[in-house]
Order: structure tokens, then C-alpha cells, then sequence
């Protein structure tokens, strides 16, 4: 794992270390050059010809020279800043990982950071943008020998961020909470990169249970046995047609000082969705080992807020189904009766992740009594259509659910659209032999699969996000140095700062 320490300037061997100067296009960075190394260095850069400079302060330019500093030779990279007033979290985020893959290009494995922003909220963003950079997922590649695997530059390497004594603590603290956020993004990332014939839903279920080496944390696992006894027949009908029998993952997280009911998360893990007997097309079926995606982001949001210890009481419910063709899958025209009584008209079997949430929904708001409760799916292509690959659609029952949450996400970088829940798409549902189909009809089909969801939370307040464009990265994905290929752990970020501020709903 990358190190990140704290220093101050004077600490700092320019030796054998890459030091890091973000130059702005309308800003003269008098606090850095309140140091007098800092100030020295950047009189030199200030005698550069002044079209060579204005290039490299546009956003996301870089360069990297030597220079004789006090009789030393040092390395220098300049990151353009653009301009410092359209600076937000997330262009530093993006920033910051520009300067760890340059780094990473180069083999500079010690990089020394003054924060190129005068705003200490930034921090945060840069320690993300500097560590999410790097992941890489290579546990199936051929190099290794035996057992062995080299150390990679991600292991070798140390970040060094420049601060002064009276923002020493915070900065540390603020490091060590990143850098737990971060960890659970690698996890959520790990599990959902991870094909289909290895992560599969006993594989899930195990890893699951090793996240109770974290305090706060017990794991309950039920096997499909128990998943029929308590009528979670949506799960079992999804289930049937795959060799590999369905779980149901229960994470608890107690850590309130009162005992006061939880919030639910829930997270749709089909670990590979053929379809079922309205089998997909084959062109890109491959990717649909990404609709685990949703369950793979709750447990990393639940490994993430047991590492930074927060005062909530939190249960996870993951439903994890493999969805496949065989003579004993479920078919269009089956009626199923679900956990909470209500049946359900099977017209497309391709309709799974729903089926599947719609139980968890009902067990977990029976059996906890939530606070509110949040999912996470990779529901629908139609969200891909409406919003495209880089906004997840959001909708519920509750606006200021909602509006929190869209807040958050502001912050976090991580985008997301309300879509409307009207009557209308309730009654797209309604079916002639149960109490609802399971799919509403070509249009609108966001919304109708939120609808369908809406039968099964009662008066919760309750919030969906659709992450079908968010997930991975697919064609349309804007490049963010943060997110390389595959799964992106979109969500973790936002729900763990949405748990750490917002007191009203939890």
C-alpha cells in the first residue's frame, strides 16, 4: 500500500525526491512563497518565457526539469492548476491523480507535496486523487513467479505532503481517513473486477465474512435453505437456474452509544447476469460481471465506516445470485409470491436485479425497523440511455433523503440526477394476474423499475441509486485519473460522507 506521511518543508530531502509546485493561471501563490525555499524555487520558475509558462498553467499541463537548488540537484514537477477560482473538489481529485500516474510513468517512487490550493477542504480530495490513481487489478496476469509477486510501484512508493506545525494533526487525520476511504474503494473494486468464475456467490459470501476482523462488525450468511424458509422467493426463482446456490449476506455494524435503530443498505449482487431465459445479446456480455457491482459497493462502504469507527448503527443486506438458463430457471408468465406477500408477474426474467432488492427491501425493513434505507444497483440499461455513463440516477420516496444525498455527491464528484416517481409509472405495473408485473414496458424504464421497488419499502423513507452507466467504465466514460479501467467503487465516497454529516436522517 502507497505510504503517505506528513512533513515539514525544512524535513524534506530534495535529494533523492520528486518535489510537486501546482501553478495557477490568476494567482501568484503568495502562500507558498511565504517559505523561503518554496520561494526561491519559484523565482527561478517565474524566469521561464512567459508564453512556455502560461501553457503549463492550464489545467492538468505538467512538466518536469532538474534544477542546482543550494548547491543540490532536484527533481521539479509543475501541475497546472488553471484557474484557482473554478477549482473544486473534484478537479483536485483529478489533479492530484494526473501528478501519481506522471509519477508512476517516470518511477519517481518519493514525491514531496506542498497542497496547490489555499483551502485546507481540499485536502481530503487530493489524498483520494493521489491514491485511487493507482489501483490496478492484476491478480490474473502472468507476471508472477510461484507465489511471489514483485513489490509494485503502488507498494514502493511514498507521498510526502508539505505542511506547516499548526496544521500538522489535521493533516494526518485527514490522511488516515483517505486513505481508509480508499482501501474500501480497492475492495469494492477488487470484488467486482473479479470474473465470473471466481467470484461467485459462496466467493462473495466468504469474503464478505472476513470484513468481521473489523471491530463493530458481524456477518450473518444465509444459505439458500434459510432464503426459502423465510419466502424470499424472488431471490430463490432469480437463483434457480445456476449451479451455485444463492446467498443472502446480513452485515451488522454497531457502533451507536444509543440504541437506536439502523440505517439499511442494500446492494444487488448478481455475479453474472446472462439474462436467464430472455438471455441477453452476447456483445459485451462479458461486462455483466459488473452487475455485482451494487452489493460489491455496500460492502465497501461497510468496511469503510467500521475502519474510520463512526458512531452509527448500520445493517447491509446483499443478495447475491448468479442469473442463468437452464431447465430449472425461472421463466416469463411465472407468478411469484414475495417476501412481503405481494406476487409479482414474471414477463422478463432478464428483470432480476429488482426481484432480488425487492425481497431484501421487505426482510430488512421488517426484521430492523430502519431509520431509512439505501440501494444500490446496477439496474437498468435504460439509465445508460437517459443519463449516459457518468451520472447515476437517483429516485425515492423521500425529497429530503434526496436533496441530502445530491449535496453530498457535489462534493464527492460523484454525480447523480433525480428522476421523478409519479403515479403514471405505478400504474405501468399493474397486472391482470398478480399484484404487479415485473417490468413496465419500453418507456421510462428507470423508473418503472424504481416503481416496482416503491411496493416493497412501505413508508421508509428510502432513496435508489441506478449505477448501470456509473459502475465500471464503459464507452462515454470521462476520463478521471482517479478511475482507471473497470469498476470504479462509485457510491463508497459519497455514503461515507453522507454518514458523517447528515444527523437528521440518521
Amino acid at each position: 500500500m502507497v505510504r503517505i506521511t506528513v512533513s515539514d518543508m525544512d524535513k524534506v530531502n530534495p535529494d533523492d525526491t520528486l518535489l510537486v509546485i501546482g501553478l495557477a493561471e490568476d494567482e501568484k501563490m503568495d502562500y507558498l512563497r511565504q517559505n523561503a525555499k518554496f520561494n526561491e524555487i519559484l523565482e527561478y520558475i517565474d524566469n521561464f518565457k512567459e508564453e512556455h509558462l502560461s501553457q503549463i498553467k492550464k489545467y492538468g499541463k505538467s512538466m518536469i526539469f532538474g534544477l542546482n537548488f543550494r548547491g543540490s540537484w532536484i527533481k521539479v514537477m509543475i501541475i497546472g492548476i488553471g484557474e484557482m477560482n473554478k477549482l473544486t473538489s473534484d478537479r483536485v481529485r483529478h489533479l492530484a491523480g494526473l501528478v501519481s500516474l506522471k509519477c508512476k510513468e517516470f518511477n519517481f517512487s518519493r514525491i514531496a507535496i506542498p497542497p496547490f490550493y489555499s483551502e485546507p477542504r481540499y485536502l481530503e480530495s487530493m489524498i483520494e486523487g493521489l491514491v485511487l490513481s493507482q489501483y490496478e487489478f492484476d491478480d490474473f496476469k502472468d507476471a508472477r513467479t510461484g507465489n511471489q509477486q514483485n513489490l509494485s510501484y503502488y507498494d514502493n512508493c511514498i507521498i510526502t505532503i508539505i505542511t506547516d506545525g499548526s496544521q500538522r494533526d489535521y493533516t494526518q487525520t485527514q490522511i488516515d481517513k483517505s486513505m481508509a476511504i480508499c482501501e474500501a474503494v480497492f475492495y469494492c473494486r477488487d470484488l467486482a473486477n473479479s470474473p465470473p468464475n471466481v467470484m461467485n456467490p459462496d466467493a462473495l459470501a466468504a469474503s464478505a465474512k472476513s470484513l468481521e476482523s473489523i471491530q463493530n462488525i458481524t456477518v450473518e450468511i444465509l444459505d439458500q435453505t434459510q432464503i426459502k424458509e423465510l419466502g424470499m422467493n424472488g431471490i430463490i426463482s432469480v437463483g434457480k437456474g445456476s449451479e451455485n446456490e444463492s446467498k443472502v449476506i446480513v452485515v451488522h455494524y454497531n457502533n451507536s452509544k444509543t440504541d437506536e435503530n439502523p440505517i439499511l443498505l442494500v446492494g444487488k449482487a448478481v455475479t453474472f447476469d446472462t439474462g436467464g431465459i430472455s438471455i441477453k445479446p452476447s456483445d459485451r456480455m462479458d461486462e455483466m460481471k459488473f452487475d455485482k457491482s451494487g452489493g460489491c459497493t455496500v460492502l465497501g462502504i461497510m468496511r469503510a465506516i467500521g475502519k474510520l469507527g463512526l458512531p452509527k448503527n448500520v445493517v447491509a443486506i446483499i443478495p447475491a445470485v448468479e442469473n442463468m438458463p437452464s431447465g430449472s430457471a425461472y421463466r416469463p408468465g411465472d407468478i411469484i409470491r414475495m417476501y412481503n406477500g405481494k406476487t409479482v408477474e414474471v414477463l422478463n426474467t432478464d428483470a432480476e436485479g429488482r426481484m432480488i432488492l425487492a425481497d431484501s427491501l421487505s426482510y430488512g425493513i421488517s426484521k430492523y425497523s430502519p431509520k431509512c434505507v439505501i440501494d444500490f444497483a446496477t439496474l437498468t440499461g435504460a439509465c445508460i440511455i437517459a443519463l449516459g455513463t457518468n451520472v447515476a440516477g437517483i429516485i425515492g420516496n423521500n425529497d429530503k433523503l434526496i436533496q441530502a444525498l445530491e449535496y453530498t455527491s457535489k462534493i464527492t464528484g460523484e454525480k447523480i440526477w433525480q428522476l421523478p416517481l409519479y403515479d403514471e409509472f405505478l400504474d405501468l405495473l399493474k397486472s391482470n394476474v398478480a399484484t404487479i408485473k415485473n417490468i413496465g414496458g419500453r418507456t421510462g424504464g428507470t423508473i418503472t423499475a424504481a416503481a416496482f421497488l416503491s411496493h416493497f419499502v412501505d413508508n421508509i423513507p428510502w432513496a435508489h441509486f441506478d449505477i448501470a452507466g456509473t459502475a465500471w467504465t464503459q464507452d462515454g466514460t470521462a476520463e478521471k485519473s482517479y478511475n482507471p479501467k473497470g469498476s470504479t467503487g462509485f457510491g463508497i465516497r459519497l455514503m461515507v460522507k453522507f454518514l458523517e454529516d447528515n444527523q437528521e436522517f440518521l
